[in-house]
């Protein structure tokens, strides 16, 4: 009898997993934060350097929201694909409470989407739980789809495919930061590369 259903089997989405992952999800989501706020602050304007070191850490970012859930979570099947997208949204809510307690206090940022809400955080906090559920949703279902693949191998697709798109963005003269065009270019293409794995499966 063939033992293929052995990796299913090994999946982990129980409370402990999801809950420690995101966890360790919201942390590192914040030290990026972090980083890119450092970056915009201190890395020197000149020929876009401050831009392509803000898309990077943008992308990083991305990569690990929607790659790591999925690594520890071992996502084969369903079961795992939930447990990572549970497990991106664990991670949003951390940070989101890293956020609030740490950031705010101290001024990290300038509250643009504040002063759009009205002064309300609550109208662009679901809006980032939904985001970093997708991204860990998406990257469930290309790590269930890849097999055995490498962590590696299972990013790099999706790192190619945004370098390209952004780099169209960037010629096309869209008017808004390198690293926003980096961060929905990485968003855009990790979903089209879920759905190519799901018509595969079909």
């Amino acid at each position: 009898m063939s033992a293929t259903a052995a990796p299913v089997a090994s999946e982990r989405s129980d409370f402990r997993t999801v809950t420690v992952g995101g966890a360790k999800l919201g942390v590192a989501t914040a030290v990026a934060v972090v980083a890119f706020l450092a970056a915009s602050r201190l890395v020197p304007i000149a020929a876009g350097l401050r831009g392509g070191v803000t898309a990077l850490i943008v992308l990083a970012a991305g990569l690990a929201v929607a790659f790591l859930p999925a690594q520890w979570t071992a996502a084969r099947s369903t079961e795992g694909i939930a447990g990572a997208a549970a497990m991106g949204l664990v991670g949003t809510v951390v940070f989101s409470a890293i956020d609030i307690v740490l950031l705010r206090p101290f001024k990290a940022y300038p509250w643009t989407w504040d002063a759009i809400g009205g002064g309300s955080t609550w109208w662009y906090l679901p809006i980032w739980w939904m985001l970093g559920t997708f991204l860990a949703w998406m990257g469930g279902i290309v790590t269930a789809a890849s097999g055995e693949a490498t962590l590696a191998r299972r990013a790099l697709p999706g790192v190619a495919g945004t370098i390209i798109v952004a780099a169209i963005g960037r010629l096309a003269g869209v008017p808004v930061h390198f690293s926003v065009i980096t961060g929905a270019a990485f968003t855009l293409v990790l979903a089209a590369l879920a759905l190519v794995a799901l018509a595969r499966k079909g």
